[in-house]
């Protein structure tokens, strides 16, 4: 069965099985490793991707689900890291062992997308749900914030 979708921006057609995760169709048939694999229940953040601009879960969205519709990983939100939350990332030095963090900013990035100046208790409750093991959630929230005045800046 033939599934095509967009991924990050362009026609992208496939032959998986249609109950495979999206998050291995990612990984391991269009070799896109920014998303990664947690918990494997949808509990804990890290495969997070957009689906038509919503977060999902990729380890838990069989790849059926997003016949017809657009998927943007990590990789798809800047081609050059230049979005306001990859940079805002660095500068408050959000990563430590950097495995939730494409999760993280894809969470993030959705937040912004209908919120542009959140809250720090909105962007707590927005971010629920998306796990770092390194507990560097006061600087998501920081970089978050730093993102935020960005766009609206801009």
């Amino acid at each position: 069965m033939s599934i095509e979708f967009e991924l990050n921006g362009s026609k992208t057609k496939l032959n998986p099985q249609p109950e495979t995760a999206l998050l291995w169709v990612l990984r391991e048939h269009l070799n896109l490793t920014g998303t990664k694999f947690g918990c494997g229940s949808g509990l804990c953040g890290a495969c997070t991707v957009h689906l038509d601009g919503q977060p999902i879960r990729a380890c838990i969205t069989p790849v059926s689900a997003v016949a017809g519709k657009s998927v943007t990983t990590i990789e798809g939100l800047s081609k050059n890291r230049s979005h306001p939350l990859q940079k805002a990332w660095v500068e408050a030095q959000v990563p430590q062992c950097g495995y939730c963090q494409s999760g993280q900013i894809m969470q993030a990035a959705a937040l912004l997308e209908s919120n542009k100046n959140p809250s720090r208790d909105e962007i707590v409750a927005y971010m629920n749900g998306n796990i770092c093991r390194c507990g560097t959630y006061l600087r998501i929230i920081r970089a978050i914030k730093i993102a935020s005045a960005k766009v609206n800046e801009g």
